[in-house]
């Protein structure tokens, strides 16, 4: 476990495209750094999302994505669109790290709650999320077409 201290927490930045192509595809989503760049600029300066990265030793090992989910049929709430640590730095302390400052973002943005989505593919994610506070809410199935 690393120490707090051991990890820096900041905003991400669009020259930090290349460091996220590998963890995009860590959690599943083949991407390139020109479809990472693209998806980067649509959120890095909007106020209703933020993207922040995990430094260890000058590198980034981990990110998380959280950003304002507005519904008619309920308040509006943050929601962790994504959140990965490196293979090579999981269990240490990162993604606490990470849904910590995703935490104090949806505070100090004004939110009362913070909403994540975890695949059942993922099953190792979803105790961490439990040992985090999160408590499972909801079971839905997604579908996906062309416009």
């Amino acid at each position: 476990m690393l120490k707090p201290a051991d990890v820096r927490i900041r905003p991400v930045t669009l020259d930090d495209v290349a460091a996220l192509v590998p963890l995009c595809e860590q959690l599943g989503y083949r991407s390139t750094a020109q479809q990472v760049d693209a998806r980067l600029r649509r959120v890095v300066d909007s106020r209703s999302h933020a993207v922040f990265a995990a430094e260890v030793d000058g590198r980034i090992a981990g990110w998380i994505h959280v950003h304002e989910s507005l519904t008619v049929e309920s308040d509006p709430y943050a929601e962790i669109g994504g959140l990965v640590v490196d293979a090579a730095a999981r269990c240490k302390g990162v993604g606490r790290a990470l849904v910590e400052e995703a935490r104090v973002w949806a505070r100090r943005s004004g939110f009362q709650s913070v909403v994540v989505r975890s695949n059942v593919v993922r099953p190792e994610a979803h105790p961490f999320y439990e040992q985090l506070g999160f408590r499972r809410t909801k079971t839905t199935h997604v579908y996906t077409r062309d416009p």
